[in-house]
């Protein structure tokens, strides 16, 4: 189990307020598709992935960005619970989708470009990035949980 401290408890709640999950979700998972192609094969059934405006113009990873990001809200409000959270998650994504766990922390470097250039310099301090990147690692292994 995580410990987290308050302060650590408070930096997660005060940027779940500031996160638009219909901005950050879809940035996020684009841009993941945009850098590391590779894992356009994860969508084939979401069209036309052919290039970055074809990636950022497609309605069905915008959707999906969100379902993503909504993921993460559900870890954030359940931070002493997080492996149980996504275990049905890790197991869907390993047995079912089988897709490579490094993905994972592909993604969640993802979020974390997106959200520091949203929130800037001042609201992203060193911190605040400790924390979330914290945060992104505990989801990432419980994600990877199902693979062990």
């Amino acid at each position: 189990m995580v410990h987290w401290t308050n302060a650590e408890r408070h930096v997660i709640a005060d940027l779940w307020g500031k996160i638009k999950p219909d901005e950050i979700g879809p940035q996020a998972l684009a841009r993941l598709l945009i850098v590391f192609p590779w894992n356009q094969r994860y969508l084939l059934s979401y069209g036309n992935l052919s290039n970055a405006a074809a990636i950022l113009g497609n309605p069905k990873v915008a959707s999906h960005g969100k379902v993503v990001i909504n993921g993460l809200e559900k870890a954030a409000k359940n931070l002493d619970n997080i492996k149980a959270v996504y275990a049905n998650l890790s197991e869907l994504h390993s047995d079912t989708l089988h897709m490579d766990p490094s993905n994972y922390t592909l993604l969640a470097d993802c979020f974390t470009v997106c959200l520091a250039a949203k929130l800037g310099h001042a609201a992203f301090t060193p911190e605040v990035h400790k924390t979330w990147q914290k945060f992104l690692n505990v989801l990432v292994a419980a994600l990877c949980k199902q693979y062990h």
